[in-house]
């Protein structure tokens, strides 16, 4: 008998019982979810921001490259996706709309159909994120839950500007990603 055959044979032989899965827990959700949502992001660096807050920004600053994904902010966008990440290598600001966001921490899922180009909401200098006052969900467990059927290739989950702490434990944010984080419910 081969040492892979005594191997299979004595974990047949083992005879042990199933055990069932675990319980999982309900886990407390906040009673409004988009204050709870503000309230997260807040704690990640990020903001909420009304629309018109939005347009506002927009108008009074001197971005140069913005790039929307959403028809809400189409009118903003002045470049066309390009065929490679480089060439987005300057993008001052970038609108994208989010499938799903989480109260408990701020999270926001974006799918990779929504992007364009993965890289989207790494190499912009400033980033906006839509999202749709029914998409915020208590946790991340529920959050999972509605990502979990669906097919994409490639998604992310976004909490904040990008930020890095070094051995001093001094936080800088927009280190090497997004300096900052606006989110519009709808």
């Amino acid at each position: 008998m081969s040492s892979k055959s005594s191997i299979i044979s004595q974990i047949k032989n083992l005879n042990m019982e199933e055990k069932p899965l675990p319980e999982i827990p309900d886990f407390e959700v906040a009673a409004n979810l988009e204050e709870a949502f503000a309230q997260s992001l807040a704690g990640n660096k990020g903001q909420v921001v009304s629309k018109d807050e939005l347009e506002a920004l927009i108008a009074a600053s001197d971005f140069k490259k913005i790039y929307s994904s959403s028809p809400l902010f189409d009118a903003y966008s002045n470049c066309e996706l390009p065929a490679h990440p480089a060439e987005f290598a300057d993008l001052d600001l970038a609108i994208l709309e989010g499938q799903v966001a989480s109260a408990e921490n701020g999270a926001i899922w974006l799918d990779e159909s929504n992007l364009g180009i993965r890289a989207i909401p790494f190499i912009t200098s400033h980033l906006v994120i839509l999202i749709r006052g029914e998409a915020i969900v208590g946790n991340m467990h529920e959050a999972y839950q509605k990502i979990g059927s669906a097919h994409s290739g490639f998604g992310a989950f976004i909490a904040g500007p990008s930020k890095t702490a070094d051995i001093e434990q001094s936080l800088v944010v927009g280190a090497h990603g997004a300096m900052s984080l606006r989110v519009v419910i709808l």
